[in-house]
């Protein structure tokens, strides 16, 4: 096997959708690209062993909330709203009985050329309320609760670190659990970027696109006010 061919190999590892399945660490398949080129002898160029995408994976209550802030972070390269925690599948409807394990989560596709691990640490705290063990905001219930889904040592230990710091900070017991990554289950399609689709929907508001029934949902379900309350001018995304 020539150079030619280990870089389709380079190619086509690095187009698979980690999305879909169990978070085997970030560098799972670099990993195996390393591996492929010290058994074969070759050299590759260190630009191709680069590591250009990482992953997070945060808890903070409604999704759609988590999904619109983290959109907005530079360096931020995707975000999928879904569900994790839980020992099975499970659907929205599921989730929300609050009877399945999962919490409401989102996975956030990173550069952490642009933006770090820590960086985005630091601004999940400051957009959530984490000293509340019940659910966030108006939304109540084990499937809203705050939670880090570290996804290897490193992760954990600057997650650790920063809840430490971020606790000095409040003066308050932050109750945020940090927790080994699981698997993801994405949610349907209709929960993704829900705050920008113009799709019509029946509210108690009335029939409303989801983009203004989202900012209608986060007015009223106090998010910003308590956020700001909380964190005041240090506060990450608080409209």
């Amino acid at each position: 096997m020539n150079s030619d061919n280990i870089c389709r190999i380079v190619i086509r590892l690095t187009s698979l959708n980690s999305t879909e399945g169990l978070l085997m660490g970030q560098f799972w398949k670099l990993n195996i690209l390393r591996i492929l080129v010290t058994l074969l002898g070759l050299t590759i160029p260190v630009t191709a062993l680069s590591q250009d995408k990482a992953v997070a994976i945060f808890a903070g209550g409604c999704f759609w909330c988590v999904e619109k802030d983290f959109d907005s972070v530079e360096g931020v390269l995707k975000t999928v709203s879904g569900f994790t925690g839980g020992d099975t599948a499970a659907d929205y409807k599921e989730v929300t009985s609050g009877q399945t394990g999962h919490y409401e989560a989102v996975w956030i596709d990173y550069d952490p050329a642009i933006v770090s691990y820590d960086e985005l640490v630091h601004k999940f705290w400051r957009s959530v309320d984490p000293t509340d063990p019940g659910g966030q905001f108006c939304d109540r219930g084990k499937q809203y609760r705050t939670a880090i889904f570290a996804d290897n040592d490193e992760q954990r230990n600057i997650a650790i670190e920063s809840r430490e710091m971020a606790q000095k900070e409040l003066g308050q017991d932050i109750v945020t659990e940090i927790l080994d990554a699981q698997k993801f289950y994405p949610a349907s399609d209709y929960h993704q970027n829900y705050y920008q689709q113009d799709t019509i929907i029946l509210t108690r508001f009335g029939p409303l696109s989801k983009a203004k029934a989202y900012k209608r949902y986060r007015q009223a379900c106090g998010r910003d006010a308590r956020v700001k309350e909380l964190w005041g001018n240090r506060a990450a995304f608080a409209m």
